[in-house]
């Protein structure tokens, strides 16, 4: 009887799917749509699974009906919360088991190859993961604005309050500084609006219908703030100021986890995500052998945990 995997990389934009046979040569890969756990109580993500499997299937020319020989792996954007995993991998899935992870653990087993060691993603969010002597260990992840510290969602922040401030001229401005005010509408008073999200006309409506909530608030989203780290490389490779600056708050981030790491006695620690991947040479200068680049990408290793989940 045949014998198949399926790994999911979920991703908070689109969903990547995988069908591997029991050698984990790859039959078929998909795209589809949205699939973050914490939108819409995971619905659009069960969607975009499903018919990504529907459509893996056919595109291998594999039998539908050979789910049930078919052992899955998802690793899922907003899969950090226990609870939401557990109600996922409650579904009504057809495979013979499935195994619901956050997105980090699929990075880290691609990263790794499925070994031991650590991993950050550094991109548009931001976490950490380690796998020592078998114990698991994981931090961040905790999402924009009270966690994500390496990403560069929060660097784009921290970017745009002292463009901000340098604007009104409380901190030295740049060259970078007068760039990113240009992109943002010119201005401070643009720059709010853009921030405050104002000329998209948003309301937040209450539970009981109402317009208006004293306790939220309407701002860009993580990925608008992010949208500006190729500006800030380009100028750090100009040799701004400012941007030198915003390099050792990043620095000073990937530092503290690089010691937490490091006590939980991690030999290497991978670096995943476009941001941290242009980071990468200034990584490796600073921190030499402990960093290195990913073996794979994070859907091969939803594959490959898939395999170590259920071994034939």
């Amino acid at each position: 009887m045949p014998r198949y995997y399926l790994g999911v990389d979920g991703g908070g934009t689109n969903c990547r799917v995988r069908l591997a046979d029991e050698n984990l040569k790859t039959l078929a890969e998909v795209k589809n749509g949205r699939s973050n756990l914490q939108i819409d109580d995971g619905e659009p993500a069960y969607k975009a699974i499903s018919d990504g499997t529907r459509d893996v299937f056919k595109a291998a020319g594999v039998d539908f009906a050979e789910t049930a020989n078919t052992y899955a792996c998802f690793g899922m954007a907003g899969g950090r919360m226990d609870t939401a995993r557990a109600e996922f991998r409650a579904r009504p899935w057809p495979f013979a088991d499935v195994q619901v992870y956050d997105d980090i653990d699929i990075a880290h087993a691609g990263a790794l190859g499925g070994g031991e060691g650590g991993v950050i993603i550094v991109g548009t969010g931001s976490a950490a993961l380690a796998i020592v002597d078998g114990q698991r260990f994981q931090s961040g992840g905790w999402g924009f604005p009270i966690g994500d510290q390496m990403s560069g969602a929060i660097l784009g922040r921290e970017l745009v309050r002292y463009a901000v401030e340098a604007e009104d001229g409380l901190m030295e401005a740049s060259p970078l500084t007068k760039a990113v005010i240009a992109r943002l509408g010119g201005n401070n008073q643009a720059v709010m609006t853009w921030a405050f999200a104002t000329e998209m006309d948003l309301k937040i409506i209450s539970a009981d219908g109402s317009e208006g909530c004293d306790d939220a608030l309407i701002g860009r989203a993580p990925a608008e703030f992010g949208k500006l780290m190729p500006l800030f490389i380009d100028y750090l490779e100009q040799g701004d100021p400012v941007a030198q600056k915003m390099l050792d708050i990043e620095l000073g981030y990937i530092d503290t986890y690089v010691r937490w790491f490091q006590a939980r006695n991690a030999k290497v620690m991978a670096v995943v995500g476009g941001f941290g991947e242009r980071l990468f040479p200034i990584l490796k200068q600073r921190y030499g052998d402990f960093v290195a680049l990913p073996k794979f990408e994070p859907l091969n290793g939803a594959v490959i945990l898939a395999r170590q989940n259920f071994p034939a």
